[in-house]
């Protein structure tokens, strides 16, 4: 099979799969999603000639380009060409509070969620949520952007700043948590493997960000509650976050649907990228 890596540039998790593709006998093309174009009444579409279509990120762009993006994938998938993830896991999962609303949706906890368009509206949120909150970039991942903030005068001067920028308020309870949490990557239904991550010296636990990441087996509780946050998204492949809340509840922070693996792949000791290759090939379905 011939696949193509749609991605921002040559980073390690194109050329892992690449690798990946290399030993099980198949191509994996890496391909600018920038650089994609796309044609109707006339031969145009730059993705002509694949197998399937791994979407390994989003890059940033202007609305414009981020909904031809989305047309492209929904346009191969009609087609019957292979998406990973597929067109509506993406848009999902590629928007926090879509994403948040579907987990909401299908029963499951999430930490207190609102989101706005102006300072005064965060200001007022802000004293809902109890005067501890996580402020969220609507697009984004691995920690990037994020801001724990706990007095009023910086919560005046962060919405105040966001507000000039356009940007969407996107606020969350603080949850208090033993200082881990749990992301647990799903493939094709079932749980291929999981870490703990344990943060250093702050509140987020993220390895990009710093904290430290060990292999851990779940409980019947946890794989069910990543089954359904993956189920909930639409995601067939999907790295879930799961956080413990203080009274032993489990909080489903995200899901995303273009999960990274660079750090759980030493720490678990499973080939990440061959695995998805295998499921995107069929060559484990139902097993």
């Amino acid at each position: 099979m011939r696949w193509a890596i749609l991605a921002g540039g040559d980073g390690w998790h194109v050329r892992d799969l690449q690798r990946a593709a290399a030993l099980l006998g198949h191509e994996a093309v890496a391909v600018d999603f920038r650089r994609v174009t796309a044609g109707a009444g006339i031969p145009g579409d730059s993705l002509t000639g694949f197998d399937g279509v791994v979407v390994r990120t989003m890059p940033p762009g202007s609305l414009e380009q981020v909904v031809f993006r989305m047309d492209v994938l929904h346009r191969l998938q009609a087609r019957g060409i292979r998406v990973l993830n597929p067109p509506a896991a993406v848009e999902a999962c590629v928007d926090k509070y879509l994403a948040s609303a579907r987990l909401e949706g299908a029963g499951l906890l999430v930490p207190p969620t609102i989101v706005c368009q102006h300072a005064d509206a965060a200001l007022e949120a802000y004293e809902t949520l109890g005067g501890d909150v996580v402020v969220k970039p609507l697009f984004g991942s691995e920690g990037r952007g994020m801001v724990r903030v706990s007095d009023p005068d910086m919560a005046w001067r962060t919405f105040r700043t966001l507000e000039r920028t356009q940007c969407v308020l996107y606020l969350q309870k603080y949850i208090a948590h033993p200082g881990w949490d749990l992301r647990v990557f799903v493939l094709g239904g079932r749980v291929l493997t999981a870490m703990r991550r344990t943060a250093r010296g702050d509140w987020r636990t993220n390895v990009a960000q710093g904290g430290s990441a060990e292999k851990v087996d779940v409980t019947h509780e946890e794989e069910a509650l990543a089954l359904r946050a993956a189920e909930a998204v639409g995601a067939v492949a999907a790295g879930v976050d799961l956080l413990p809340g203080p009274c032993g509840e489990w909080y489903v922070l995200e899901v995303n649907a273009v999960p990274g693996w660079r750090a759980l792949a030493p720490v678990t000791g499973i080939d990440v990228a061959a695995a998805m290759l295998r499921f995107f090939a069929g060559e484990d379905r139902g097993k």
